[in-house]
């Protein structure tokens, strides 16, 4: 996937290879429920009574009914006159996916009880996980979800991967795009973001352009690191220009994160795993750069024919900037 993203860069020739990038980061949400504590503890009980019944183990009591009925009456938390018996319903439900699982642990075969040690261990640590407890579980089949606040006013949190785009300043071409498996401080991104333009273009930026997310670090080796705190800094016209010029078009990546989302697939992650989404970030990536590169081979081709018949029936075609 690396070597289709480097032949996307590679298109675009000098263009390419601008000093100054632009870098910002966003989320790309994986294809999970929005978690609550009573989807996950229901989920236990239900997988723990699959596999009891895949490997022909009799579990005292399945709890079928008892936990649809139970999901059923905790859904009255947000009215006073039965927030009460909700509550008790979902700290009941919690403890039938403890009983279940313990039961499924001591039944279980040694041989085949390793064949579910990983999912089991998931489910040990959903069932201990408390409000502020850190490094939360929040999906049994993509246990390395995140939550991440971006401070949106209509999407509070995102569950999924941070990933860092990078693109350049003038010729708006992406040369950088990056999964982020934990949830780190913007900042901390930018060493591995450089690292990974340096790979793709053989060469790296000597100014990264960054929102005030990113603030903290001048200078990553030989590349300046330049974002709107440093226009106040400034105190001579010469430098609070320069600044500015440098910080002009620095927004302009956030139609291309909207583009991304909307348009190649970077909204929602559909691939499984760790590996899915560094695979999903840089095949939209990609896209984005060959859509671009079909575009100005388009209009270059409809300028060339412009220009032939008109050469042909007398008229001037108009110019096209491509």
């Amino acid at each position: 996937m690396k070597k289709i993203l480097k032949l996307s860069i590679d298109l675009h020739g000098k263009d390419a290879q601008e000093a100054q990038v632009v870098i910002d980061t966003t989320v790309q949400e994986k294809n999970i429920t929005f978690p609550t504590d009573v989807k996950l503890h229901r989920k236990i009980a239900t997988e723990c009574v699959q596999i009891a019944k895949a490997e022909g183990i009799p579990l005292r009591e399945t709890y079928t009914r008892t936990v649809k009925h139970l999901v059923y009456l905790q859904r009255g938390r947000n009215n006073i006159r039965t927030k009460k018996k909700a509550l008790k319903a979902a700290r009941r439900l919690k403890t039938i996916s403890g009983r279940l699982l313990r039961e499924l642990q001591r039944k279980l075969p040694p041989g085949r009880l390793k064949d579910y040690e990983q999912k089991l261990a998931v489910f040990e640590k959903i069932l201990s996980q408390e409000r502020n407890s850190k490094n939360k579980i929040y999906s049994i089949h993509e246990p390395h979800v995140y939550c991440v606040a971006k401070g949106k006013d209509h999407k509070k949190y995102e569950f999924g991967s941070k990933v860092s785009i990078a693109r350049t300043q003038n010729s708006g071409i992406i040369v950088g795009a990056l999964n982020i498996e934990t949830n780190q401080y913007d900042g901390h991104t930018l060493a591995a973001a450089l690292q990974q333009i340096e790979e793709l273009r053989g060469s790296r930026p000597t100014v990264v352009i960054t929102d005030q997310g990113c603030r903290g670090r001048k200078h990553y080796g030989e590349t300046e690191v330049v974002n709107a705190r440093d226009l106040r800094r400034q105190k001579k016209a010469h430098g609070k220009r320069k600044v500015k010029n440098q910080l002009k078009k620095r927004s302009a990546i956030e139609p291309v994160i909207g583009h991304l989302k909307s348009g190649h697939r970077l909204s929602r992650n559909y691939l499984s795993g760790v590996f899915g989404d560094n695979i999903n970030v840089m095949l939209a990536a990609a896209g984005y750069n060959f859509k671009r590169f079909l575009r100005k081979l388009k209009y270059f081709w409809l300028d060339l024919l412009s220009r032939v018949f008109a050469g042909n029936t007398g008229r001037i075609a108009p110019e096209m900037d491509f």
